[in-house]
């Protein structure tokens, strides 16, 4: 698309400048107004950043030396061209004149929205960074994306009326020079690093939450596809580490998918993977990000070493930042976890900056580094998807986006793993599922304060001991009905109630249906299984004396004891931290 038209009157959009040359059928960067001749005949530069005001030349591609767009003939110039037509009489500094029979651009603010709109997404979080544009589509950076099935494990792709959630896995497989030194040797590439990235519908706020990879967790059978074309079941395992869910008996990321919905309730919607050399040429290409540290550092085993302050660190340097455990926190992955969290905050606020947003150079490169270190689904395998993607994620503000971590016990059975704190990760889970804010939005403390006006139950409620109730499983995992009446019975008095297992017909979530007579049985019920008033639904008529309410278990029903209606706020006491935070590894 030539946005020429629309430059004349509000100046220059890097994201449309990128048009089809007709003499030579390839696109082509074209940062200033037509003037009647083709931009082939381009060669020149301008050292300004792109922003609202006009150039006397075109730029070339910023992808290095004066290196030609992938595709474009290289060292093609018209007769004439060159740094040769450049306007020596011009001051240093000064306008350019605009051409006959045109107004003048308007003066106009280079906003970090616009901006944000243009740039190129990396990762997960680095598309929260800079969102994607048209910048990227076409044939170069397309055939860069490597893509892979997600064998049914997804949503089918993400929807602009909904919360998305997207995992980034990153492997620690050897692959590439330099490696040798990091991760497992031998390894065929584990889940390592794992972060479920959920954005909210509205868009207003996003929670990062990391998953150890050493947490034990049920990994469930995964069809598979795997690359040269067989289709497989992969048995699944029980009690095993989470970062088995990838690698190992030949499952691919769709099985960490499974997985990732077998411990959450969540179904992510895409996946992105990441090796090593990801994160090498990603920071390089930003230019490096910003570290604090709180003491010096000199760890043998991922080869860091950095005294105590603030760093700019690239390249083979920010992978050993981000491999470091044993030198800090308590020198457990937990540890490794919380620097690779103040990392990716500082990565997003540089990319956030005007040194990056207005950097044509960096953010091709960028775009070409981010295009070559994924691995992703077949849903977003082309990059007119992921540019979509990142248009939906570009608006979130790194105040609010929240880096959280499952919160985790140490395994009393294993000291090398942890298993989940059941008093505080399923909480966590159901505010996700929920679309509930970590962070203070303020549209969002209306909407639940409002919410929790509305479901307040009033009235008086029956003792426990006199709750007469049946459950039925209407869609939630299996055994969950035996499951919920042995809680009930045991740990909260509620003796007169019958497991009644398969409900005539599955709901949509958990749901109480009661007579007028049981209201307060209702009420008691209501409180001791976390329900909100949405999920009660009287009748018209009043029951019998021995008459039970009905209790029948939804998709939202995880375990026994876990509230059903989402929390409000997030646990007591969890590791959390805001993206717009610079925090020192300690």
């Amino acid at each position: 698309m030539d946005a020429q038209g629309r430059g004349r009157d509000e100046g220059i959009d890097p994201a449309d400048q990128w048009v089809l040359n007709p003499d030579t059928g390839d696109y082509e960067l074209r940062l200033t107004p037509s003037s009647g001749r083709s931009s082939a005949a381009a060669g020149t530069t301008d050292a300004r950043p792109p922003g609202p005001r006009r150039r006397s030349k075109p730029e070339t591609p910023p992808s290095g030396d004066r290196a030609s767009v992938p595709g474009q003939r290289g060292g093609r110039r018209a007769a004439g061209g060159g740094r040769g037509d450049r306007d020596e009489t011009r001051k240093p500094g000064s306008r350019a004149a605009p051409a006959a029979g045109r107004r003048k651009a308007k003066p106009k603010k280079a906003g970090k929205k616009k901006a944000l709109v243009w740039t190129g997404g990396a990762l997960a979080f680095l598309l929260v960074g800079v969102g994607t544009t048209g910048y990227f589509v076409y044939q170069h950076f397309n055939a860069n994306i490597t893509a892979v099935s997600t064998d049914g494990a997804s949503t089918g792709g993400f929807s602009k009326d909904r919360a998305i959630n997207v995992l980034v896995i990153g492997t620690d497989k050897r692959t590439g020079d330099g490696n040798e030194g990091y991760g497992d040797a031998g390894s065929v590439g584990h889940a390592d690093t794992n972060i479920l990235f959920h954005v909210s519908k509205d868009r207003t706020n996003a929670t990062a939450l990391s998953i150890p990879r050493d947490l034990i967790a049920d990994i469930p059978n995964c069809p598979t596809k795997l690359e040269n074309g067989e289709e497989k079941d992969i048995p699944g395992t029980s009690g095993g580490r989470f970062n088995t869910s990838l690698g190992q008996s030949e499952r691919t990321p769709s099985c960490t998918m499974r997985t990732v919905t077998e411990l959450t309730g969540i179904t992510p919607d895409h996946f992105m993977v990441a090796d090593f050399n990801a994160v090498k040429s990603l920071t390089t290409a930003v230019g490096g990000v910003d570290v604090c540290l709180a003491k010096d550092i000199d760890d043998k085993d991922s080869h860091l070493k950095l005294s105590k302050g603030e760093h700019t660190i690239e390249g083979e340097q920010a992978l050993s930042f981000l491999r470091t455990r044993h030198s800090v926190g308590f020198g457990s992955d937990l540890s490794r976890i919380e620097i690779q969290q103040q990392f990716l905050g500082s990565l997003m606020r540089k990319l956030k900056s005007n040194d990056t947003l207005t950097s044509p150079t960096k953010m091709w490169s960028l775009a070409e580094a981010a295009t070559k270190a994924l691995t992703v689904d077949e849903k977003i395998g082309d990059i007119n998807q992921l540019r979509k993607l990142g248009m939906e994620l570009a608006s979130v503000d790194p105040k609010n986006i929240t880096f959280t971590t499952v919160p985790v016990l140490d395994n009393p059975d294993d000291k090398a793993t942890v298993i989940l704190d059941k008093s505080k990760a399923p909480q966590v889970f159901s505010m996700m599922r929920e679309d509930v804010s970590f962070t203070a939005v303020e549209k969002q403390e209306k909407a639940a304060a409002k919410a929790e006006a509305d479901a307040k139950l009033k009235g008086e409620m029956a003792a426990a001991g006199d709750v007469r109730v049946d459950v039925y499983n209407g869609g939630a995992p299996a055994g969950s009905a035996q499951n919920a009446l042995d809680w009930l019975q045991n740990e909260k008095g509620v003796l007169k109630s019958t497991n009644q297992a398969n409900a005539p017909a599955n709901v949509k979530k958990t749901q109480l249906v009661y007579a007028p007579n049981q209201a307060d049985q209702a009420r008691r019920l209501a409180d001791l299984m976390g329900m909100s008033a949405s999920a009660l639904k009287p009748t018209t008529t009043d029951a019998g004396e021995m008459d039970p309410m009905v209790l029948t278990l939804g998709p939202d029903f995880t375990e026994a004891g876990s509230p059903l209606s989402a929390p409000t706020k997030a646990p007591d006491e969890i590791q959390r931290v805001e993206a717009d935070k610079a925090v020192c590894a300690k």
